[in-house]
């Protein structure tokens, strides 16, 4: 299967996990994990789905999946082991043009998760088309290993100095060679080391000594964290 990769924005939206055992539940807690308003499905919940229901994290249905269920729905995960209703789920979804993954069963799904690893916004996906979810885990855990919680902290710096460069209403051109040039290749190290002193001279000798660099003083004490071991790895 050929998947086009894509990032969604589903804050607010209607998701809708059917399932409440312990793979509805890690399912759940990813979509929350980013805004999404989830509805559980489930005639009975597991412990990890009872305590985001009773935290007040998600809505539950507390009846089995019925057709009509995924009206208004935008995404749709279906964690549940039952053929016959995976099909039927699968046939609503179509009808309504909804995305749907059904838990490792590629035949139903029109798009699958890749294997993730999160530094904040900082993310890297590893996809295998769904033939070897076990290659994408081995892939994702050295991943996690090499790409650690200074790159959070770098893309927040970038950002911050995002707009400071664009509102200098330099050419698109020029702002694109000078995006490029912020970046060192020495720069994770001096964040991991926490040698903040030596990014800031590297963004000062970019963007010249007349321009402030205010907006990184937050960064700097996360920097300073990270370095002394207070930010974990996800």
């Amino acid at each position: 299967m050929n998947y086009y990769p894509i990032c969604l924005d589903i804050t607010g939206r209607r998701c809708i996990v059917i399932g409440g055992g312990k793979v509805a539940a890690r399912k759940a807690q990813g979509l929350l994990d980013h805004n999404a308003a989830v509805t559980m499905i489930s005639p009975e919940l597991g412990e990890e789905s009872a305590a985001l229901h009773a935290a007040g994290r998600l809505t539950w249905c507390d009846r089995p999946y019925q057709e009509g269920d995924l009206a208004g729905a935008f995404l749709v995960i279906a964690a549940t082991d039952d053929p016959e209703v995976q099909e039927r789920i699968h046939a609503e979804a179509e009808a309504g043009n909804i995305l749907l993954n059904v838990a490792d069963v590629p035949k139903w799904c029109n798009f699958i998760l890749p294997a993730t690893v999160r530094r904040g916004d900082f993310s890297l996906s590893i996809s295998t088309g769904g033939k070897s979810p076990a290659l994408a885990k081995r892939m994702r855990e050295a991943m996690e290993a090499q790409f650690g919680p200074e790159y959070d902290i770098l893309l927040q710096a970038l950002g911050a100095l995002r707009p400071l460069v664009l509102s200098l209403n330099r050419p698109h051109r020029e702002n694109k060679k000078i995006f490029a040039q912020l970046l060192h290749d020495d720069m994770v190290l001096w964040i991991r080391d926490n040698r903040w002193e030596e990014v800031v001279a590297h963004f000062r000798k970019v963007l010249g000594e007349q321009v402030p660099l205010d907006c990184l003083a937050g960064i700097q004490a996360q920097c300073a964290h990270s370095s002394a071991g207070s930010i974990d790895h996800e």
